[in-house]
């Protein structure tokens, strides 16, 4: 028996009988169909009509949400240079400042060596 369930966008399903987990990433109206991504990165597109036949049942975000993006790497997530310090939050935004000093950070260690 076919469970009714609303496509909603961003929303990840498990679709049992595949043993596949997808989320939907778009709906159109005009066309009466919902498109979605698998978690290994394959598209698919099905009517209104199909969707509400399938027996689906909306999940959590996997954990690995990384799956359906091509070719990236867990350290791709947090560029080295970019991470925020509490002393970006504690002095006021200049933004001459950032123009000059824009780029990844250099460690006191990193400044005294090349000094």
């Amino acid at each position: 028996m076919a469970k009714s369930t609303d496509p909603i966008i961003a929303q990840w399903y498990h679709y049992p009988q595949k043993s596949e987990k997808f989320q939907v990433t778009a709906i159109d109206e005009q066309s009466d169909s919902v498109e979605i991504q698998y978690f290994d990165g394959s598209i698919d597109e099905f009517e209104l009509t199909t969707w509400y036949t399938l027996e689906i049942e909306p999940i959590e975000t996997p954990e690995d949400w990384t799956g359906p993006l091509d070719n990236i790497e867990k350290d791709d997530l947090t560029p080295i240079g970019t991470e925020m310090r509490s002393e970006d939050w504690d002095a006021p935004y200049d933004e001459e400042k950032e123009k000059t000093s824009a780029g990844p950070r250099i460690s006191n260690q990193e400044e005294q060596e090349e000094a």
